[in-house]
This record gives C-alpha cells, sequence and structure tokens, in this order.
C-alpha cells in the first residue's frame, strides 16, 4: 500500500513541476515573441490600429502566426484523451455572444486604442518601471476586481 502512495504522491510531484515548467515556457516564448514583434511598444500599437491615419499593418503578421500556432495546437489537443501535466482539459465552456461579452470587447478595445496596450505586454513592460505602466497595471487589476465583485465571474 506504501509503494501505491509513493507513486502516486510522485506521479502528481511530476505532473506539478511539469505544470510548472510548461507554464514557465509559455511564458517566456509569449513575453520574448511580444518583445522581438513590438507588441510591448505603445505607439507601435497605436499605429497599428490607426487605419485611417498612418497606418502600420506589421502586427497583423504577428496575430496571424498567433491565430495560426493557435489553432494547430486546437487541433492537436483535440486529439488527446488529457494534457500532458493535468488531469483534464480546461476549454471554454461559454458560446454565446450577449451584451457583457460586446460591453467587455468594445471596453477593451478602447482601453488597448487609448493607451496601446493590453495586459500581456504591460505585463512584460512592468520590467521597465515606467511610471504610465506601472499606473496602467493598477488600474487593470482595480477594475478587473471590481468588475468580479459588481457583475461576477463570466458562467
Amino acid at each position: 500500500m506504501s509503494t501505491s502512495v509513493s507513486e502516486s504522491n510522485s506521479s502528481i510531484s511530476a505532473r506539478y513541476l511539469g505544470s510548472l515548467f510548461s507554464a514557465l515556457l509559455a511564458g517566456l516564448l509569449f513575453g520574448i515573441g511580444l518583445l522581438l514583434s513590438g507588441m510591448n511598444n505603445p505607439a507601435k500599437v497605436r499605429g497599428f490600429l490607426d487605419i485611417f491615419g498612418a497606418w502600420q499593418p506589421a502586427l497583423m503578421a504577428v496575430m496571424g502566426a498567433a491565430v495560426l500556432v493557435f489553432a494547430i495546437g486546437w487541433r492537436l489537443i483535440g486529439k488527446r484523451q488529457q494534457p500532458l501535466f493535468e488531469r483534464q482539459f480546461h476549454t471554454p465552456t461559454m458560446s454565446s455572444i450577449n451584451v457583457r461579452l460586446i460591453t467587455g470587447a468594445a471596453m477593451f478595445g478602447i482601453g488597448w486604442g487609448m493607451v496601446g496596450l493590453c495586459p500581456g505586454p504591460a505585463l512584460v513592460d512592468i520590467a521597465t518601471m515606467n511610471g504610465d505602466v506601472l499606473l496602467f497595471v493598477l488600474a487593470l487589476l482595480v477594475g478587473n476586481r471590481l468588475a468580479h465583485w459588481l457583475i461576477g465571474p463570466a458562467r
């Protein structure tokens, strides 16, 4: 019996360490990709969003590549019974387009256009210790918690 418990504990420990390592690797790839593509540069992002002015379409390639990589990954996980480091896949359950989704998307887009940062690049830019970035991340966290408290989590 103790061998079974020991094997079970080592399996859980290996799964947990694998999960941590894969999260670390994914975060590093994401952060490096943001830096290399310039998506952490608010001026470049605003230039991309300025389709009626001095439009800079280069970020379209970044977004296209992200969609392609995701589509391939999504197809591959559909062929697996379970993830490598978890007991089950955590796939989206919401499929309806409603007022909450449209309102949230509009607010996200307005904020992205005003600042030129979305949450991922802002987290990468924390390392710059730029006051505007730090204030943006603080406001993002406060807004997230307020929405969670006032409206509740998405279901």
